[in-house]
């Protein structure tokens, strides 16, 4: 049972994050978040690519249709705040970069992840996508590769942590050339997520 106070502390705060605007110098601000205190699930990616900034829907690309099918989560799930919260490392769009989008501003991070995470206090499992969020939250030396950090799943698991590849289509390669992941790592996943019983 979440107390009103609770609710009633994530809703100012969730109105604060989506008028941010600490990085218009640098950027086009359109943050994207959702979360609800009842949330079970956190996915913690890097940052919104430019469809979703124009589309202001989390995972609202290609990437984020193959991370439902690795989650066999549909979007009626997916995009229900009390059942899944989504808080990237960064809330807007960081631009785009030579090699893909550009990293996401740590002053976002800085700025919001504890606040708005001490409001989630049903979180029983959370997805760190990608190596920004996993350079954020595991504590491994800098050197790790996110290679590594997805290996080392089991590991991470303990604490409900859950390091994953990104879905970008940029990945294939990776996702080819590590056939594990989805053979192996991806059913543990289901089976995990299927406990929570977010259906």
């Amino acid at each position: 049972m979440i107390s009103a106070d609770r609710k009633n502390n994530l809703v100012p705060l969730l109105e604060q994050v989506r008028a941010c605007t600490l990085c218009k110098a640098q950027l086009d601000p359109r943050p994207v978040i959702q979360a609800s205190p009842e949330a079970r699930l956190l996915i913690i990616g890097q940052a919104p690519g430019s469809k979703v900034h124009r589309s202001g829907i989390p995972w609202d690309d290609m990437s984020g249709d193959r991370l439902r099918q690795w989650l066999n989560l549909d979007k009626e799930i997916f995009y229900n705040p009390q059942k899944v919260a989504i808080v990237p490392a960064a809330f807007c769009y960081p631009g785009k970069g030579k090699q893909g989008d550009l990293p996401p501003p740590k002053l976002c991070f800085d700025t919001w992840h504890k606040r708005v995470l001490a409001e989630l206090p049903n979180i029983e499992l959370t997805l760190l996508i990608g190596q920004y969020a996993q350079a954020l939250y595991l504590n491994t030396p800098s050197k790790t590769s996110l290679t590594e950090n997805v290996a080392n799943f089991a590991y991470y698991n303990k604490q409900a942590l859950w390091p994953l590849p990104h879905p970008s289509p940029r990945n294939r390669h990776w996702i080819a050339n590590n056939p594990w992941f989805e053979q192996s790592l991806v059913p543990q996943l289901q089976n995990a997520l299927a406990k929570l019983a977010l259906s």
